[in-house]
């Protein structure tokens, strides 16, 4: 069996999401709240997986995890421009990047 590799969206607890990769959804969440995934989301759990999409290379979700990334800070500016801050949900993100996830659990 080929190995699986994943963009995710990790939901914090205070409310703001973390993208990342790996080739281990279950591990890399766990690592997360267990403080040793990431230096981003250590202070920020529980953490809870919100989206992943699933490629099959390491590359393809290497890329689709800056994609992410970028939509993320720009959609994140234009939050901080309106003087207005809200938490991000799902339904908050660009028509065209909701299109492009394939699986939401939460």
């Amino acid at each position: 069996m080929a190995e699986q590799n994943y963009t995710y969206l990790l939901r914090c607890a205070d409310g703001t999401l973390y993208c990342g990769w790996t080739n281990d959804l279950e591990k890399r969440a766990a690592a997360h709240n267990a403080g040793t995934g990431a230096k981003y989301t250590k202070p920020r759990r529980p953490v809870e997986l919100a989206y992943y999409e699933t490629f099959a290379t390491k590359q393809e979700a290497m890329r689709r995890e800056a994609e992410i990334k970028r939509q993320l800070y720009h959609h994140a500016s234009l939050i901080r421009k309106s003087d207005r801050w809200t938490i991000l949900t799902p339904f908050s993100f660009p028509v065209a990047m909701r299109s492009s996830v394939t699986t939401y659990l939460g």
